[in-house]
């Protein structure tokens, strides 16, 4: 057999033995087990996986919300996972805030044309192209501002107490790209959004939220600061290889800053999704700029939450585990659980 013939005939198979030998056997071990009969069973299966607990909340149809938990509230109080327990719901707070966005937009206050040189002069002077970037390009994160969490003097472990700490972080920095060239996910965008919002309003956009959007759909546990909460009802947080809790670190910059129960997390999507949130012309506005679900993750908390319309389907996840593979975990258990959905669908 010629050389070059042989060398076809191996090739694929040392492709296929490198993609063996590199994936992380956790994770393999994750993907190939066998999907159980329910979501109970795939949820407790988890734990065997090094995360520290889980939280799954299934609203489908005219069913009544189903809630699945297994691991730890409180890992060294030895507490088990409560769905009522508050978690830090982290980037899905940007779901909030665009929606806060659009109903203010709709009442003619703001303009998705304005531009942040327009809206917020005396820090727009310190950022590229800040003429060029409308709100629209901010809620999309199409402006090309830096991400300050990206930045390498981000405190992580003590996170800033004001937003303009972190707006420092990529003052005068070079534009990641021409606004609106492209999509790259920043946190920046979200912060100068909150800024924008309270400029506008005049107070707090997070009062805004509480009254136009928590308050009508009798959400009473979602909060907009770590600050507003009882700490012995959060769910702890944990970062593999770092042995405390860490569900006292406080994110505060909009965008990242929320808790609340997977219960009124998956109320809210609900509502998004199915146009009760909303006015016909709030939802356009919304439909044009900003996504329908959406994930979170800051250090010890990781969430996803979608809305699948093929079985009218909120699906809510929560696990309080971060750092090494645990997101890669938390995206396997979440599709598994949905494809016992589907396969268990009319059951």
């Amino acid at each position: 057999m010629k050389a070059k013939s042989i060398f076809r005939i191996l090739m694929p198979l040392f492709a296929v033995a490198c993609t063996i030998y590199f994936v992380p056997w956790l994770i393999l071990r994750a993907w190939l087990a066998p999907i159980p009969d329910t979501i109970q069973e795939q949820v407790d299966m988890a734990m065997k996986y090094k995360l520290d607990g889980i939280i799954v909340y299934v609203d489908q149809g005219e069913k009544e919300p189903q809630f699945y938990t297994a691991g730890w509230k409180d890992r060294d109080k030895k507490i088990p996972a409560d769905h009522n327990s508050l978690f830090k719901i982290a980037s899905i707070s940007k779901l909030y805030i665009a929606a806060a966005a659009s109903k203010i937009v709709a009442r003619g206050a703001l303009a998705l044309d304005d531009t942040l040189a327009e809206l917020l002069p005396e820090v727009a002077k310190h950022i590229k192209n800040s003429d060029q970037i409308t709100l629209r390009l901010l809620i999309q994160h199409r402006s090309g501002i830096p991400n300050y969490s990206d930045q390498p003097d981000y405190p992580w472990d003590k996170p800033f107490t004001e937003n303009r700490q972190a707006l420092e972080l990529i003052f005068d920095l070079p534009a990641d790209f021409v606004p609106n060239e492209k999509y790259a996910y920043s946190n920046t965008n979200y912060v100068l959004i909150g800024e924008i919002l309270d400029k506008t309003l005049g107070y707090s956009h997070h009062d805004y939220i509480r009254r136009e959007i928590l308050e009508p759909l009798g959400l009473k546990r979602t909060y907009s600061l770590l600050s507003e909460v009882d700490q012995e009802e959060m769910m702890s947080g944990y970062f593999v290889g770092y042995p405390l809790d860490i569900k006292g670190n406080d994110f505060i910059h909009p965008g990242g800053s929320m808790i609340s129960t997977v219960e009124e997390v998956g109320i809210f999507f609900r509502a998004l999704n199915d146009g009760t949130l909303l006015t016909e012309k709030e939802q356009e506005i919304y439909s044009s700029v900003y996504v329908y679900e959406h994930t979170g993750l800051v250090p010890g908390y990781q969430s996803i939450a979608k809305y699948h319309p093929d079985i009218d389907a909120v699906v809510v996840q929560f696990v309080n585990t971060n750092g090494g593979y645990a997101w890669n975990l938390h995206e396997i258990i979440y599709n598994r659980v949905l494809k016992i959905l589907i396969r268990n669908q009319g059951n």
